[in-house]
């Protein structure tokens, strides 16, 4: 039998929807959640994540800003723009849109902005934070978006061999904390693992975070495996794919996401609550 759809555009309905009433909720209390986005420069594909992170917020009665700044931007005059942000009391979330122009410090930036409006979950404070369990800190989205899926299948964590494939600081390692918070045996591979499949094929939970068209293959799952693909590709016909075989791991797993609708709408719904849980942070304060 082939696996079950785990639904990301479903999922993300239904959170989105108690995220609407939470924002109602705090702007009743006179605190309406407030989310930044600062894109430097013209990249296509930026333009459209953001554009997509505001439409979200607008649906969702968050108020959001969009700071567009040429791509011509300085590092200091970036760090002043965060700094006004950081001291502006109607913003709880600030988000700068990655990748930056070249000449730009991404991690620089990151730690510039303030770690109790650190929404993107990417600040040393908010990494540390979830290495060692304490709270604080919010959790990287598209890691959080996956656990949120697992929960929704209802997806026992505990004693099982969860396989991540990839290291990234945005996925794999925070992915992997996750996981082992949970009380799973977690396994990290990497682009020197040597014999990938042996290690994908003990895996009760699999999750793809590469980048690379169909790097999975069905031969690389165990029966019965729940796979997260987390892969955004494009193929040679430029259709959208991730990094599984989906075609034929769908018979061997139990549970698999799709590619789109699967991780990909989870994203920016994260980005949505931790906003929210920013803002209801600052109510507790007042």
């Amino acid at each position: 039998m082939p696996a079950q759809l785990i639904d990301g555009l479903a999922l993300s309905k239904k959170l989105r929807l108690q995220i609407a009433q939470q924002a109602q909720a705090l702007s009743e209390q006179g605190l309406r959640p407030g989310l930044a986005v600062v894109l430097v420069g013209e990249d296509p594909a930026s333009q459209v994540y953001v554009r997509n992170k505001i439409k979200a917020c607008e649906e969702a009665g968050i108020h959001s800003v969009l700071q567009k700044l040429p791509a011509q931007t300085s590092q200091q005059e970036l760090l002043e723009h965060i700094a006004a942000l950081n001291a502006d009391a109607s913003i709880h979330g600030i988000l700068v849109q990655l990748p930056l122009p070249k000449h730009l410090d991404a991690d620089a930036v990151i730690e510039a902005i303030a770690p109790e409006k650190d929404v993107d979950g990417f600040h040393i404070a908010s990494a540390g934070a979830l290495m060692t369990g304490l709270p604080g800190g919010f959790w990287p989205c598209t890691p959080h978006g996956c656990l949120q899926m697992l929960d929704a299948i209802g997806c026992e964590l505990r004693g099982k061999h969860a396989v991540v494939v990839g290291r990234s600081n945005i996925v794999g390692k925070p992915m992997a904390m996750m996981l082992l918070a949970r009380s799973a045996t977690v396994t990290i591979c990497h682009s020197a693992t040597a014999d990938l499949g042996a290690i994908t094929r003990q895996a009760d939970v699999l999750v793809a975070a590469v980048g690379k068209e169909k790097l999975i293959t069905r031969e690389m799952v165990k029966p019965g495996a729940v796979v997260i693909d987390v892969g955004m590709n494009r193929n040679a016909q430029g259709k959208l794919c991730g990094d599984v075989d989906f075609e034929q791991v769908q018979q061997v797993a139990s549970w698999i996401t799709p590619v789109p609708g699967g991780v990909g709408p989870m994203t920016i719904t994260m980005l949505l609550a931790n906003t929210i849980e920013s803002a209801q942070r600052a109510a507790g304060k007042k």
